[in-house]
């Protein structure tokens, strides 16, 4: 979060605040009351704990899942992308114009032999090749791309591990 120094929060972390932190990733409109009866607590001092998760910049939002298909058709397409050239300004550049570009949900930099990943979601595989074809006309550093048409998800899911991420796999 903005304005936050860099802090390893998992070391101020009790149990209490992992079972907070996922009740509230599962249901992000839980009342208070409800969370704090879930996480075993009564409800000022859940309050205070959750204000405190916020305010150290563990907890960044409250979001809806959207199925997108109930609206229409939905392709999403992961995209290899390697630049031409390596400075950090081609690199500024490209992480610009794609940050610009709303059918872009996910990028990541990559090590390794492809420079990002990207993640598209779009109508139709029509609607991503214009895409592509205007981040390629707009000259962002685009030497190679490959796609990847996702035919079906197995599996997507926005919870994180947190106990297997803190140190207990169990």
């Amino acid at each position: 979060m903005p304005g936050h120094p860099p802090l390893n929060p998992a070391a101020k972390l009790d149990p209490v605040d992992l079972r907070i932190l996922g009740e509230i990733q599962r249901e992000g409109r839980i009342t208070k009351i409800a969370l704090a009866e879930r996480v075993g607590l009564s409800p000022t001092p859940c309050w205070t704990r959750l204000k405190r998760l916020e305010d150290i910049g563990l907890v960044t939002g409250y979001h809806a899942r959207i199925a997108l298909k109930a609206l229409g058709p939905v392709t999403t397409v992961f995209v290899e992308i390697t630049l031409g050239s390596h400075r950090q300004a081609d690199f500024e550049k490209f992480e610009a114009a794609i940050r610009a570009e709303p059918a872009i949900t996910s990028c990541w930099s990559l090590g390794g032999g492809v420079d990002y990943l990207l993640k598209v979601v779009t109508r139709d595989i029509d609607s991503y090749q214009r895409i592509v074809d205007r981040l390629l006309e707009v000259e962002i550093g685009i030497d190679r791309y490959f796609t990847y048409i996702v035919t079906r998800t197995v599996k997507d899911d926005p919870e994180l591990p947190l106990h297997s991420l803190l140190g207990d796999a169990g």
